[in-house]
């Protein structure tokens, strides 16, 4: 039997993308640092950045930040809502653009996907022409540009395209994958989050060449089967299959007590433990939600459920648990035991908010 080809990966993200699609909407945007997020309300706004514009970055602003500090920072800065209409809109037109290159394709964002180019390009010359062609017919047809990274598996081609933003190409060699990740610090590894940076900073561990000396066995004594994940990242070894996403319609997780309750606190307890089990949930399906609700039973089976539908898509911990703490207080006083509780969310949209770094 022949050898398998090469796997060639792309990973293909939009850059800035509800910056820019605001600014391909309005000219005047254009080269202003434009903030798209909660209304600052002259320095004394709630709520978050969304996402800011490359010149917005140049005074320290990022995605997640306060908006309040945002405007602190850069008060002259344009301050949008978010028009997720439009942007899902958008989004699903580039979206249909992009299948066509991919011999498999696989959106896991409202801004970004993945292409298998097997069958379409040979090496590594073939894979950046049949990049460029993909950046110059997203920048032709939707006036957008995007960042692409080509390696071996979804993961090195992930890492790459952050490497020069925007409208940039990184190809990871194909034939020394590894190498290009050594110098990269552990937290370019898509998943690691702040916790478990600083966990293998404790153990000495801060650029991947590091965790490649650590064997696997130890990773998964750390952190169980994700270490067998995050030893395949770091050798440059994942071969996780590029495929289309089947989205959910809900996402729920429910808790029954072994025996029935009666202190309303313990219901609120197991409901903020399945809300924080939810949002992993969420995330790991790279959705948001904007219906958020609650299921509860009581002794004799009698259930209730309770929903509210929220300003904007999110997928907010706080939010989804101030929701859940505020649709249960209906039923305190009732003073029967509880046999179950469950926190419930749907009306998805792709993509997270990824809060931990700035957005692309």
């Amino acid at each position: 039997m022949g050898q398998a080809p090469r796997r060639i990966i792309f990973h293909v993200d939009l850059d800035a993308f509800y910056v820019s699609v605001e600014v391909r909407e309005n000219r005047a945007l254009a080269g202003r640092p434009v903030v798209v997020g909660a209304d600052p309300e002259n320095g004394k706004g709630r709520g978050v950045v969304v996402t800011c514009s490359y010149e917005a970055r140049k005074f320290g602003l990022r995605s997640g930040m306060p908006i309040s500090r945002a405007w602190k920072l850069c008060p002259d800065a344009v301050y949008l809502r978010p028009n997720f209409d439009l942007y899902e809109r958008v989004s699903r037109e580039v979206m249909d653009t992009l299948k066509t290159f991919g011999n498999s394709f696989e959106q896991t964002g409202i801004d970004e996907a993945f292409l298998d180019v097997t069958g379409r390009a040979q090496n590594e010359s073939e894979a950046t022409q049949l990049a460029l062609v993909v950046k110059e017919t997203v920048k032709r047809v939707h006036r957008l540009t995007c960042s692409i990274g080509i390696g071996p598996n979804k993961s090195s081609a992930k890492i790459a395209s952050d490497r020069q933003k925007p409208d940039g190409l990184t190809v990871v060699p194909l034939d020394a994958p590894a190498e290009f990740l050594a110098p990269l610090p552990v937290s370019v590894i898509p998943g690691v989050g702040s916790k478990t940076e600083a966990f293998l900073k404790g153990k000495g561990i801060e650029t991947i060449a590091q965790l490649q000396a650590v064997p696997g066995k130890q990773l998964v004594s750390w952190f169980g089967k994700t270490g067998v994940w995050l030893w395949g990242v770091a050798q440059a070894q994942e071969r996780m299959p590029v495929m289309p996403r089947n989205e959910p319609k809900s996402l729920a997780v429910e808790r029954t007590f072994r025996h029935d309750v009666v202190e309303f606190g313990k219901v609120y307890s197991e409901a903020e433990d399945a809300g924080r089990e939810l949002i992993e949930r969420v995330r790991e399906a790279s959705v948001r939600f904007r219906v958020a609700g609650i299921k509860i039973r009581f002794r004799h089976f009698e259930t209730h459920t309770r929903e509210r539908t929220l300003r904007t898509h999110t997928d907010n911990l706080d939010i989804l648990l101030e929701v859940a703490r505020d649709l249960l207080r209906e039923f305190e006083q009732r003073k029967e035991p509880v046999r179950l509780v469950g926190v419930r969310v749907s009306g998805f949209e792709r993509g997270s908010s990824r809060l931990d770094r700035p957005s692309s």
